[in-house]
């Protein structure tokens, strides 16, 4: 297929050559070829109408050549089995859950006819158990109180939010789109790393604003955190939460490099870098190097920011590195008001493949870890715990909360919303749809009147059959569901709650010398002081 600009101008240029022969054949009356062209005039109509109509970007970027994606979407149902069950390059093509999206935020009836179309036989297979006494939901059960403790602002936030996508990973248009649809449904937008845009701020969402390595937004010339821009910008109204971005999911432990051929001047002042220079987002922070000093530059960040809730985000690596920090927590009386859990099956288009598909610890380990931990140490009930990683669904959010989560946020679920078709074109600058992509002729496919409510649309329903579930299964508040309530099939012919398929220890257990086996060797290496792996510890 070609590049969407010459593609248009291509399809332009034909339309005009064809309307101009339509005119002589016209003029000197050649009534055979006149009747040729007149059975091509519907096709000239539709490529233009495709051109100009605003909702489908992919037809407004590819017109009529497009609608080919549309007509094999028509025969679906008898070719759906295949695809479901086909890989791309290795990973799941998951046609079910992207429709099952695509319905919700346009607001099309989800529902599914002969029954469930999953295996539940398979193994992986989840499911909540219904009570035959349904409750009604306690008011507010949507919502989650970030910081009530510590923070002059703290923050009511929605339990589902858009998880953090930088404005130059995704399109000025899908940065608007998803702020505009966070405030029309009352639910937060993380920034990610690459600082706040003015796209951001013009959609009127609630902003989590991220800081990650490279300090963009808030950065001195050589890359150090600079306390007076981190100020002005977190002190904005849109801001209401900020996240210390550790690592990520998709690429823990490593950093990376913007380089000055993609620096705009908009990007430029956005990151505060300079132009004409290769932009370094490194492995590390530099303003911290300990488990201490960390919780130091969290309180620092609470009380630049006026008291707004300051948290972290981590895809969880070496044990005892955490539970040094949970250490630290005990030693210094400081903590976080927030950690974000990411799971190593996150995703970007900016990481190698080893990094992507072998390193980190996946989500539901990595959740149950740092739920462990907290309540181990007795601080779980001060910390709320948010987790990432392909949560797209009602029954995730179930889950999630169930294994130890207090919050999700998902990043692949809201760019479906958006119009992503899983065309795997996130890294060449091609996306198809305008969502990841800077080509202006792509991003101008991407209308954000018309998806903008796409993404609260997915947003509501997800919610609201969040709270049916519960309801279905007795339970009044999401703060009582837990492991035990959610099964899993294990094999063909036997079935664990995941409280029987992963380690729930018990509280304070850590604190009061009933360490666990398993935790046993991270928890004596660990060390408020240093994120070292303390040797002197029996081995």
């Amino acid at each position: 297929m070609f590049h969407a600009p010459i593609r248009k101008i291509f399809y332009t240029s034909s339309v005009v050559s064809i309307l101009a022969v339509e005119l002589v054949v016209w003029l000197f009356k050649l009534p055979e070829i006149r009747y040729a062209y007149i059975a091509i005039l519907p096709l000239i109509i539709a490529g233009l109408r495709d051109i100009f109509q605003t909702r489908h970007a992919i037809l407004r970027n590819y017109p009529l050549v497009g609608r080919g994606r549309y007509w094999m979407e028509a025969v679906r149902p008898e070719i759906n089995q295949y695809f479901v069950e086909s890989n791309i390059d290795g990973r799941p093509f998951d046609r079910e859950t992207r429709s099952n999206i695509y319905q919700r935020a346009k607001k099309v009836l989800n529902a599914h006819p002969f029954g469930t179309q999953r295996n539940v036989y398979q193994e992986g297979y989840e499911w909540i158990n219904h009570s035959l006494l349904p409750c009604d939901i306690e008011k507010g059960a949507e919502r989650v109180l970030i910081g009530a403790e510590q923070c002059k602002q703290p923050y009511q936030a929605s339990i589902f939010n858009i998880s953090a996508m930088s404005y130059g990973s995704l399109s000025k248009n899908a940065i608007e789109s998803l702020s505009t649809g966070a405030k029309m449904g009352g639910f937060a937008h993380n920034t990610g790393e690459g600082g706040i845009s003015p796209y951001h701020l013009k959609g009127g969402g609630d902003l989590i604003w991220q800081i990650g390595t490279g300090y963009f937004g808030c950065r001195n010339k050589d890359g150090t955190f600079n306390e007076e821009t981190f100020t002005r910008r977190a002190m904005l109204d849109n801001v209401r939460m900020i996240e210390i971005k550790l690592s990520q999911g998709a690429k823990p432990g490593h950093g990376g490099i913007l380089p000055k051929e993609k620096i705009t001047p908009e990007i430029a002042e956005i990151r505060d870098v300079p132009m004409g220079e290769d932009v370094l987002s490194p492995p590390n922070h530099s303003a911290f190097s300990t488990p201490i000093e960390l919780l130091e530059f969290v309180e620092r960040l609470r009380e630049l920011s006026g008291g707004k809730p300051v948290g972290f985000k981590l895809c969880v690596g070496n044990p005892h590195e955490f539970l040094a920090i949970c250490k630290a927590m005990l030693e210094t009386g400081k903590r976080p008001d927030f950690i974000t859990v990411d799971g190593s099956e996150g995703g970007t288009g900016a990481a190698p493949i080893e990094f992507s598909d072998s390193i980190g610890m996946p989500l539901n380990d990595g959740l149950v870890f740092v739920h462990n931990a907290l309540v181990g140490t007795n601080l779980r009930d001060k910390i709320k715990i948010i987790c990432s990683g392909k949560v797209t669904s009602a029954f995730n959010l179930i889950s999630k909360i169930a294994m130890g989560a207090d919050m999700c946020n998902s990043a692949r679920g809201m760019m479906f919303a958006l119009g992503c078709i899983q065309a795997l074109q996130c890294h060449s600058n091609a996306c198809p749809t305008g969502v990841a992509t800077q080509d202006p002729y792509l991003v101008n496919g991407l209308v954000v009147g018309h998806k903008s409510p796409r993404v609260a649309n997915y947003h509501h329903a997800t919610i609201e059959h969040f709270l049916e579930i519960l309801s279905a299964a007795g339970i009044c508040h999401p703060s009582r569901l837990r492991p035990g309530q959610i099964y899993r099939r294990v094999s063909t012919t036997e079935i664990k709650t995941l409280h029987e398929v992963f380690e729930y220890i018990a509280p304070g257990c850590l604190v009061e010398g009933n360490v666990p086996y398993s935790f046993k060797e991270p928890w004596e290496a660990a060390q408020a002081s240093s994120f070292d792996y303390c040797y002197a510890c029996p081995v």
